[in-house]
């Protein structure tokens, strides 16, 4: 009899602590899962922002027409709205190769031969997972870099999962183009974060 009274009162004692402890797990699994979507996103956020920068570019050296830097031009930067998964907006970029070292969206070292015409291709979008199996949770859509291969032609890449919804704004006109970005990040239960940055062309008016 005493065990038993002395085995209820412990359990009495322990079960908070065995319920804290799950609390603080979950609390911190919750908190790395939103830390690695965080990370995930400036990392999606800045790639789509350097190819803004870069939209335009001609290189002096350059054998192509050159109407002048600063110029402006639809093909070299085109957006389309709403024509990807949940009303995404993508981006379509050209821009000439320059004299140091330049990386397309999935870090290929760009060369003659990853262009057409002499311009390297960089696109964004955001589509479907292709990967996911039959009837398994899908946390959004996959984050898609368009880039020419070795041959010229294009290919896409994913980039990442888990992406809501991206949404591209053309801010009104001033001396420089300018886009404001909105990428909802979620995991598919209790995560769901905007993240929004600013980016403007250095070579397009």
């Amino acid at each position: 009899m005493e065990c038993l009274v002395g085995l209820a009162l412990s359990l009495i004692l322990v079960a908070p602590l065995i319920k804290n402890s799950g609390e603080f797990v979950a609390r911190q699994i919750q908190y790395e899962k939103t830390q690695s979507i965080a990370a995930e996103a400036d990392r999606a956020l800045e790639l789509i922002g350097r190819a803004i920068r870069m939209a335009g570019y001609q290189n002096a050296k350059s054998s192509l027409p050159s109407t002048g830097k600063n110029t402006s031009s639809t093909a070299d930067i085109q957006l389309q709205k709403n024509n990807g998964y949940r009303g995404s907006d993508s981006l379509m970029i050209q821009h000439g190769l320059s004299d140091g070292v330049d990386l397309d969206c999935i870090g290929n070292t760009l060369s003659e031969d990853r262009t057409k015409n002499s311009l390297a291709h960089q696109g964004f979008l955001v589509d479907r997972q292709a990967s996911a199996p039959k009837g398994v949770r899908v946390n959004g859509g996959s984050l898609i870099c368009q880039s020419l291969d070795r041959q010229g032609r294009l290919q896409n890449t994913t980039l990442m999962n888990g992406v809501h919804r991206l949404a591209i704004e053309e801010l009104p006109a001033n001396s420089i183009r300018a886009f404001k970005l909105r990428l909802e990040m979620t995991d598919g239960t209790s995560i769901h974060k905007t993240f929004e940055r600013t980016f403007a062309t250095r070579n397009l008016l």
